[in-house]
């Protein structure tokens, strides 16, 4: 169902995309590059066409832990606890449910090296747009659903938690924007505009806040939130430097494994994927010296924009249009098609996409 409501739903992405980019134009704010919204646009495409196979992981030990509740809940059938989850005031709570679990795990994402290392590739554009909304991890899959089990263990059913997760999703698009100021009230209970772009800012004041999906009040509650007070800087502190999409999900996790094999004790190879993104273990540290600890300063980061040919641009976009079609095509089709098919057909517009990136770092002829 996600898949469909997600197909359906892109060309409404597109339009208030367009929309931005064009009202930018007119009030001399533009906020978008090409080369960086198409790879950003790329990550999202990529992400939606593996999630066919991550889904069977979330969805199904989800629907797996309950099941297996379901005698000790009571869930079953028409039984009353199903009747409430399934209540207006149910469907409510759940997604309050949903959205104090996704708190956790987004706040996780940033304080846990493992799974930062999915969570990074949101963060990684060094522009703040709605093309940014798109830009999601394609790893996201293989620990998240860990977080959501509390509601399967609370007997809320499947049907419900995957309408839930997807508004929960839906509304966290329209907050990626600079063209939306302070909205009184509606900042200090919900996630809003001003409070999202204090999150994906590296301002010292600003690193690792405002976590929350729709409500922010979980970030008051529990000490991490911060109001935007002064112009955001967007990226991340290691800035990844690359347009190639599969290389912005793999990433930290490379450097992980670098890392965790280099050190000697086992108990840091492990600790590293466990601790707090740039920890490292004593020899590691000692290794690198300075260049260890040294904290860049975010305002002399220069934003990664490898100049292009015209081209080169109108190489890129015909690519990625190809690739746009073709996923469109993919998401209606994979879901009744044979694994092996579904997974060539992944894997080819997958390198698809990794092309567009390359092309736009100038590493393949145009």
């Amino acid at each position: 169902m996600a898949a469909k409501v997600i197909l359906f739903a892109t060309p409404v992405f597109f339009l208030l995309i367009l929309a931005e980019w064009l009202w930018g134009l007119k009030t001399g704010r533009n906020t978008y590059r090409l080369n960086d919204a198409i790879n950003s646009l790329s990550l999202g495409i990529l992400s939606q066409i593996t999630a066919l196979f991550g889904r069977v992981l979330r969805i199904g030990l989800y629907v797996a832990t309950y099941r297996l509740i379901e005698p000790a809940t009571g869930a079953t059938g028409d039984s009353a606890l199903v009747r409430f989850w399934t209540s207006p005031a149910g469907w409510v709570l759940a997604l309050v449910f949903y959205d104090f679990c996704y708190y956790w795990l987004h706040r996780l994402g940033h304080e846990c090296a493992v799974l930062w290392a999915a969570h990074v590739v949101h963060h990684q554009s060094q522009d703040y747009n709605l093309s940014t909304a798109l830009r999601q991890t394609s790893t996201g899959f293989l620990l998240g659903w860990i977080f959501y089990l509390p509601m399967a263990l609370a007997g809320v059913p499947p049907q419900v938690f995957a309408v839930v997760a997807l508004i929960d999703l839906l509304y966290q698009f329209w907050v990626h924007t600079r063209h939306i100021g302070k909205l009184g009230w509606f900042d200090r209970v919900f996630c809003s505009p001003s409070n999202h772009r204090v999150h994906h800012a590296i301002n010292p004041q600003y690193l690792d806040r405002n976590y929350g999906g729709i409500l922010v009040i979980w970030d008051r509650l529990f000490g991490s939130f911060a109001e935007e007070n002064e112009p955001c800087i967007y990226g991340t502190r290691a800035p990844l430097n690359s347009w190639d999409p599969v290389w912005a999900n793999l990433e930290v996790y490379v450097h992980l494994a670098r890392s965790s094999w280099r050190t000697r004790r086992w108990q840091d190879k492990l600790a590293l994927w466990f601790k707090p993104p740039g920890w490292l273990p004593d020899d590691l540290r000692a290794a690198q010296g300075s260049a260890a600890t040294a904290s860049p300063d975010p305002a002399r980061l220069q934003p990664y924009d490898p100049p292009m040919t015209r081209r080169q641009m109108i190489a890129a976009l015909l690519l990625f249009t190809v690739a746009l079609g073709g996923a469109t095509v993919f998401l209606d089709w994979a879901a009744r098609a044979p694994f092996g098919q579904a997974a060539l057909a992944c894997l080819m517009l997958s390198l698809l996409l990794w092309a567009v990136g390359h092309l736009m770092q100038r590493r393949l002829p145009a």
